[in-house]
């Protein structure tokens, strides 16, 4: 059920001599535009296995992932879209599709498909652009190739985070926290994950992602005060 459809809003009753035919309006068929996504980010894993195959990892992660110093020398603009379909490994693929499969799929029911999609792709782009951006202010980073669809999954928990801030959620399928403090705790954790013991995490990605998730969520709270009011109070404990 999307909860920004026409369906909340009072229509006026009409009376008139001539018959009343009532719509029926068919369901929506096909798969969600999450599916469609995890389906398409299948496939470029897969599609990216084989050019390194065929041309050599070096020149396969050149042409499809996103390095800083690249774009700010204005080449290989693509990447900040072909990065956010592509992933380090299967278990990197395997983390941001189940993540995607459960979060993409709620908020794609509870905004709609076309904000969802809207949503999803601008905080993947935007993670892109603000890694590039502290890249070039710090000097830190400028070689390093990033990939993956976490920038655009913290979009949607960003989302998430402003209108159902105490929906109940497990992280890591075991800790217990509203939607809020979830995603304050991914931060800080994968953040302290990464300085600790070294990890390639992209945070600075995570961080635009949830950036441009949270400015959208109050966007909808200004824009829609009375649905996301009853969107904050139906999804909480």
């Amino acid at each position: 059920m999307e909860w920004f459809e026409d369906k909340f809003n009072k229509r006026k009753v009409v009376h008139s001599s001539r018959p009343v035919v009532r719509r029926r309006i068919a369901p929506s068929s096909g798969l969600s535009y999450t599916t469609l996504i995890i389906i398409l980010n299948v496939f470029a894993f897969i599609a990216f296995l084989i050019l390194v195959n065929v041309f050599g990892e070096g020149r396969a992660v050149s042409w499809l992932a996103l390095k800083p110093s690249t774009i700010l020398a204005g080449q290989n603009i693509w990447t900040l879209i072909t990065s956010m379909f592509l992933h380090a490994g299967l278990g990197h693929l395997f983390v941001n599709m189940i993540s995607l499969m459960f979060i993409g799929g709620f908020v794609e029911k509870l905004i709609g498909r076309r904000r969802f999609l809207w949503i999803y792709l601008g905080s993947g782009l935007f993670a892109g652009l603000f890694f590039v951006l502290i890249s070039a202010i710090t000097g830190m980073d400028l070689n390093v190739f990033a990939v993956g669809a976490s920038g655009a999954i913290f979009g949607l928990g960003g989302l998430l985070a402003v209108l159902t801030p105490r929906l109940p959620v497990l992280v890591f399928f075991i800790i217990p926290l509203p939607m809020w403090a979830a995603m304050v705790f991914l931060i800080v954790v994968l953040w302290a994950l990464s300085f600790s013991l070294g990890l390639p995490i992209g945070n600075v990605a995570h961080l635009g992602g949830l950036i441009v998730g949270v400015l959208y969520g109050f966007y909808l709270k200004n824009r829609y005060p009375r649905k996301t009011r009853m969107i904050g109070r139906y999804f909480r404990r």
